[in-house]
């Protein structure tokens, strides 16, 4: 267990927890460290369990999954948290993304592919449709890019593709230390708190191709 990847199961309905984690229980890599049923428990839940991917349902009573989402940003709770949605309108995760998914799949998802973004988002992966992203972007006045280095220019237009540091590594022939260094330089200078921030700064300012 200890080289798994540790996810917080978070949804409203019993059934539906029990089925996801039936199936992500079933692969080698994923275990499921405990569930949730509405924002509040899955702030409490995140803090104390630290999972490393968070499964967040949005629409739950009470303190619903956005509230939940800004709340683990306050706190600068790191985990990843991957969106799952009954919501086939891409307009419907918008706020999740702003309040910092990673990203997000739909609940009629086949099991094989949750498990891959699961795995995905650990990864450092930003999963995102374009529409989503040029969504997320439009209208949104940003401060200049000017300030970053061609390398760390270089770096937010691969990260805003979605690759995770070990890709943007490979693709610049950089260690993946250095890549982590230049992120960490990206949203200092920029200030913004994660990597889906990062990929919309790059959209908003031409650095990538939605």
């Amino acid at each position: 267990m200890d080289n798994n990847i540790k996810v917080l199961v978070v949804d409203d309905h019993p059934v539906v927890r029990q089925g996801l984690r039936t199936f992500l229980d079933l692969q080698p890599d994923i275990t499921v460290v405990g569930e949730a049923g509405d924002g509040s428990s899955c702030v409490e839940a995140t803090e104390r369990l630290r999972p490393d991917v968070v499964l967040l349902d949005l629409m739950m009573p009470g303190v619903d999954g956005v509230t939940a989402l800004r709340e683990l940003r306050e706190r600068r709770i790191s985990t990843k948290v991957l969106v799952i949605t009954s919501y086939t309108d891409p307009a419907a995760v918008l706020p999740a993304m702003r309040a910092g998914a990673a990203g997000y799949v739909y609940k009629d998802v086949d099991p094989p592919a949750l498990a891959a973004a699961i795995r995905s988002v650990h990864a450092g992966h930003v999963l995102m449709h374009p529409d989503v992203l040029s969504a997320l972007a439009a209208g949104e006045p940003t401060p200049p890019a000017a300030r970053l280095t061609a390398r760390e220019t270089e770096v937010l237009g691969i990260l805003a593709r979605g690759r995770s540091n070990r890709e943007i590594a490979r693709a610049l022939n950089l260690s993946e230390k250095t890549v982590k260094t230049h992120v960490s330089a990206i949203l200092t200078k920029l200030d913004l708190s994660d990597r889906t921030q990062a990929a919309l700064f790059a959209v908003r300012n031409g650095l990538v191709d939605t």
